[in-house]
């Protein structure tokens, strides 16, 4: 019988609950952030990326921010730390002190793309340097104790399946007990159709779990990529930004869209939070980035609407501010006629 979704699985000692996990999102997961995902029923979350580096030598911000578990986040599942880096001895410290925060398993990025990361050899690069991606995650499974999964591309420019090959050796050299794939190659970003059929392959080839990542915007895509690959978990990733109510639609437990009245309560949370993870002023700013992920659900009258609601909110000039637009969204007037005036 096919695996569900909503079917328990095993990440090396870890029992983890669903099959339906939250991506790593580079400047956006942070415990809150993967806190919201937990509370929809997210089996398991993957923290934003973290520099290794910045582990390493003790930078105040990562330590303290970057690797904070919530305590509630517990509740839904393991949670996992993504780390980046190209160097071995580095990567075996970071990967100590991350366990020592407390984290469930680690994640060792090898498919961001972005070149500031690429250049000093880790991310994406490491997909053309097996022996390094090799000894950085063998690094981690030995500082740690803790099992070590890699985030990879399918390679790093279209036709490449280094990837492939990589995955491969990571699994049967380092130890990883599993591989997250994104089935599109580096170079082309979030763009394109993703080569589910070659993470079809990969799962009949490899002795640890798979997990697909990439292209799951909807329940529709994410059940047919779930079934056509075989995989033995999902992890959304932008298909999850404002919409965590996906994952209860997925986990069926929930079979509609959420009212506004869900939609404003939801970022009121992320409001809240942000103001106890970053204190006000630096939440002000944070969440100019968030609000675009809910203003479609918050319109509600099209574009023209959407498009006066986010001037609204990227101008509010404090939280009281953004509550006073929010207030008069929920009372149904127009966001012109809010009292939010920009700055």
């Amino acid at each position: 019988m096919a695996a569900q979704l909503t079917d328990s699985w095993t990440l090396g000692p870890l029992s983890v609950p669903n099959r339906v996990m939250l991506a790593p999102l580079a400047g956006i997961g942070n415990w809150f952030v993967r806190l919201q995902a937990k509370r929809h029923g997210a089996a398991m979350a993957v923290s934003e990326m973290v520099s290794s580096h910045a582990v390493h030598h003790g930078n105040a911000r990562t330590c303290t921010e970057m690797l904070r578990i919530d305590p509630r986040e517990r509740r839904g599942g393991p949670v996992a730390i993504q780390l980046f880096g190209s160097d071995p001895a580095v990567m075996r410290s970071a990967a100590e002190r991350v366990a020592r925060a407390g984290a469930d398993a680690i994640d060792i990025n090898m498919g961001c793309p972005v070149p500031k990361v690429c250049r000093t050899g880790a991310g994406a690069a490491l997909l053309g340097d097996h022996e390094r991606a090799v000894a950085v995650l063998r690094a981690a499974v030995e500082g740690s104790g803790l099992p070590v999964t890699a985030k990879l591309r399918i390679g790093q420019r279209p036709g490449e399946r280094d990837g492939i090959a990589l995955a491969r050796r990571l699994v049967e050299e380092a130890g990883a007990a599993a591989i997250a794939m994104h089935p599109r190659s580096a170079a082309v970003q979030h763009k394109g159709t993703p080569e589910y059929d070659l993470v079809g392959g990969l799962v009949q080839t490899l002795q640890v779990p798979v997990i697909l990542t990439g292209g799951l915007r909807d329940r529709k895509s994410v059940e047919e990529a779930f079934a056509r690959t075989g995989v033995s978990a999902v992890m959304l990733a932008r298909g999850a930004l404002g919409n965590p109510w996906l994952f209860g639609m997925l986990l069926g437990r929930r079979d509609r869209e959420p009212a506004i009245e869900e939609v404003l309560a939801e970022l009121r949370f992320l409001i809240a939070a942000a103001v106890e993870h970053l204190g006000a002023e630096r939440a002000t700013r944070w969440l100019r980035k968030a609000y675009p992920w809910y203003v479609p659900r918050l319109a509600g009258g099209g574009r023209c609407a959407a498009q006066t609601v986010q001037q609204q909110l990227q101008a509010a000039e404090d939280l009281a501010a953004v509550e006073r637009l929010l207030e008069g969204l929920e009372a149904g007037v127009p966001a012109m006629e809010s009292g939010v005036t920009a700055v």
